[in-house]
């Protein structure tokens, strides 16, 4: 009796602008191994290199309704077809062989977890590995306070419970993952391994690098939505450690980014 392989929807929104980081992002994708996927590109209807690529990659077209990032997203979740589970990850951003793999098996072998993620390499604009982020259960345990070390790239996710969550909040433009994993938490638990399942590419323009104080207050905000309300007046007191530490682990890697490129 054969067992029915675990289906993928994998949701790439672009603007169009990395044409050849985009066809290296939906390669890894395309080279996934053991899952059905089903590959959603979000992209402007004018950008006709990037949909040329897409559609080399067998993706469906999904116009960007140019409003944000969670907005692509969401439209690119709206392409959904009955699929178990669902990813999205940036134009710039690389899938590890058979990741999608390991964290199907995971959350397929518990049916009260909704997010599974693995560790993630962070490369920078030549490929080159940087660091390996491996935050591992701490990640999910600290995620309504600390710095939020979930990596969206390596994770994957319930659709059902995704789409009982409710849409990404169009209003957040860094923390929209920080939101929607502690909507998520609400509903299921958080499985990991140290295990690579992803790559996230570490350059200036990526959005939440290049405005890390933006992205910090932002996050902020976030978590204070899901804190008891007796206890959100205290978030200050560990919202200034937290900030100072991820302040300080951004300047390690950038610190890292440059020792890598100075060595080639």
């Amino acid at each position: 009796m054969s067992v029915a392989r675990p289906s993928v929807l994998v949701v790439v929104p672009t603007l169009g602008e990395r044409p050849e980081t985009l066809a290296e992002s939906l390669a890894s994708v395309q080279a996934q191994e053991g899952v059905d996927v089903h590959l959603v590109v979000v992209v402007p209807s004018d950008a006709a290199e990037s949909r040329a690529i897409a559609t080399e990659h067998g993706a469906q077209l999904v116009d960007d309704p140019r409003r944000g990032l969670s907005a692509a997203v969401n439209a690119g979740i709206a392409a959904r077809s009955g699929e178990d589970y669902y990813a999205w990850l940036g134009d710039d951003d690389l899938l590890s062989p058979g990741g999608l793999l390991r964290l199907a098996d995971m959350l397929g072998a518990d049916s009260s977890a909704v997010v599974a993620y693995g560790a993630c390499t962070y490369i920078d604009d030549q490929g080159r590995t940087v660091t390996v982020s491996r935050a591992g259960d701490l990640a999910s345990k600290i995620l309504a306070w600390g710095p939020d070390l979930v990596p969206q790239p390596a994770s994957l996710t319930r659709l059902d419970a995704l789409v009982a969550a409710g849409e990404y909040d169009e209003t957040l433009r860094f923390a929209m993952d920080l939101d929607m994993f502690l909507r998520l938490k609400r509903s299921g638990t958080f499985l990991s391994t140290k295990e690579e399942t992803a790559a996230f590419r570490w350059h200036a323009d990526s959005l939440t690098v290049a405005n890390r104080g933006l992205s910090l207050a932002e996050s902020e905000k976030v978590k204070r939505r899901y804190l008891p309300r007796r206890v959100r007046p205290l978030s200050p007191m560990w919202d200034l450690p937290v900030r100072m530490a991820t302040r300080v682990a951004a300047r390690q890697v950038n610190a890292r980014a440059r020792k890598v490129a100075a060595t080639v």
